[in-house]
């Protein structure tokens, strides 16, 4: 399935060793952007690899010049099956008809493996602030240090860290405030959020790397469920570069007799508790090509963390698409996005 272009809208194989004891104590440091806690999406995404990964998560920052990750990892070298969340979009927002429904079909969202748990990593290391530029040294058996612009938003509410290099990472995005990481905005927040959100995305697939930047992505136009109200669904109607004829869909998709280029769309609290959210999209007529209602082959998964300024008001997301093929890796899509007011 090609990526979805929707108006809603990494060759290194690493090992994570142990913790290398503190030799010397840690100095003050000026926490970046005056914020102690980023979401975090960054990925090594490189055409030519088979073995690229996504990770997604948080970095806590102390004034003692300490810094402490615990993340998601989803690579190629070890693929993981899409997951169950549990939750069924209630008929509020949902259709058990098919067709030519206004609503999205009545299925269980599905998210990236592992994500409903807690994170697979966690690290430590130091950091430092030089001007506008925040370097961070890991403290792990192999050299990994990470360089990021650090840019304040225009009220003073929210952080934001652009990479500017990675021994590791080739992409990445982060998000900060003094929220605490507890902190999340429910659906009802996020459907009503009135400021502007756009994404940003860099995707691998089919060893092509695409970027993505500036587009629109309507939350408003969402359905609230008025019983699972974890959830928020939206039907495209249409779409001119995915779910076609030559996408998959001979039978069904845009350019057959049938026409159908509509796109099912599901965002989901994955926890009450911290900032996880989930967006699965599909295309209809991969589902109706194999006889399905709901999609079993290879969906979008895009984990999610939701971006909470200083006065705890929803901002927008960090992600990572991890939708590991059926198939062979060569069909595998990845990507690390934003979607934010802030950009």
């Amino acid at each position: 399935m090609r990526t979805a272009a929707a108006v809603l809208s990494f060759v290194l194989a690493i090992t994570i060793l142990p913790v290398r004891p503190a030799t010397a104590a840690v100095s003050a440091s000026p926490l970046p952007g005056g914020k102690t806690s980023y979401v975090v999406s960054q990925g090594h995404l490189k055409a030519a690899s088979r073995q690229n990964w996504v990770r997604l998560g948080s970095y806590r920052f102390a004034a003692n010049g300490t810094v402490s990750a615990a993340l998601y990892l989803w690579w190629q070298r070890h693929p993981k099956a899409r997951q169950r969340t549990g939750t069924v979009p209630d008929p509020s927002c949902t259709t058990k008809a098919g067709g030519a429904a206004s609503r999205p079909r009545a299925c269980e969202v599905l998210t990236a493996g592992g994500f409903t748990g807690g994170p697979s990593e966690k690290r430590t290391g130091t950091y430092t602030v030089a001007g506008d530029v925040l370097t961070i040294r890991w403290k792990i058996a192999q050299t990994w240090t990470e360089q990021w612009y650090v840019r304040r938003s225009p009220d003073g509410r929210l952080a934001r860290l652009d990479l500017k290099r990675s021994t590791l990472a080739t992409h990445g995005y982060a998000y900060g405030s003094n929220a605490a990481l507890g902190t999340r905005r429910a659906m009802s927040s996020v459907k009503a959020f009135r400021g502007s959100l756009r994404q940003d995305l860099t995707s691998w697939a089919s060893g092509k790397l695409v970027n993505s930047a500036d587009q629109p992505f309507g939350h408003s136009a969402f359905r609230a469920c008025t019983g699972t109200t974890s959830c928020l669904t939206y039907l495209q109607p249409s779409s001119r570069g995915a779910c076609q004829k030559s996408g998959g869909c001979p039978k069904y998709g845009g350019g057959t007799r049938p026409n159908i280029s509509s796109i099912q769309y599901y965002l989901t609290m994955i926890s009450k508790s911290d900032r996880r959210d989930t967006l699965w999209h599909w295309c209809t007529c991969l589902a109706m090509e194999r006889r399905e209602f709901c999609y079993t082959g290879n969906s979008h998964v895009k984990p999610l963390m939701q971006i909470i300024d200083d006065r705890g008001a929803f901002r927008g997301w960090v992600g990572a698409e991890a939708s590991f093929s059926t198939g062979s890796r060569a069909t595998d899509m990845l990507a690390v996005l934003r979607v934010s007011d802030f950009r």
